[in-house]
């Protein structure tokens, strides 16, 4: 499996998730979250794609850069379809193309923030990786203000996790 094939399986996972989930579900903002919402990790997942797919065909990423579109955290299927237009568009990158990552690693504002060589397969793998970690918070938030809305046991679970799990 490629960085590509990857990054369509995970899409899909979301917007399988999303499809099902209500627009107030979705926007509720949660106590667990400290009064963040599940729309809230979408929309941060979203927003990485999106700094990839539009770093992918320019050549340099800035993930700090993000769009925050309100929207997408409160509309769950305008979430879903921003995804597929993400990965439509990183879909025909080459994933070994070189790209540049402009890094940010303070929080101060005139702080110089390094340039890192990178390749759009790997950015992938990293924004693969940081949906699933939001995932997993994702399903914890579904929990406790959906319980009766069923999660594939394995969303929000790194690949190696479940391969362990199974060779259990």
């Amino acid at each position: 499996m490629n960085c590509k094939q990857g990054t369509a399986i995970i899409i899909g996972q979301m917007t399988e998730l999303l499809d099902r989930i209500n627009q107030e579900t979705y926007a509720k903002s949660l106590p667990l979250f400290n009064g963040s919402s599940i729309g809230q990790h979408f929309r941060h997942i979203v927003d990485f794609y999106g700094c990839l797919a539009n770093g992918a065909t320019d050549g340099r990423v800035d993930y700090a850069n993000r769009q925050r579109d309100a929207r997408v955290e409160t509309e769950p299927g305008y979430a879903s379809s921003v995804l597929h237009h993400f990965f439509e568009k990183l879909d025909v990158v080459d994933e070994a193309s070189f790209i540049e990552v402009v890094a940010d690693f303070s929080a101060e504002l005139n702080e110089e923030r390094p340039v890192v060589q990178s390749t759009v397969g790997r950015e992938m793998m990293y924004a693969y990786d940081h949906a699933v970690h939001h995932l997993a918070m994702i399903k914890m938030g579904l929990k406790s203000v959906s319980p009766a809305l069923e999660v594939d046991k394995n969303l929000g679970v790194a690949p190696s996790t479940v391969k362990h799990w199974n060779q259990q």
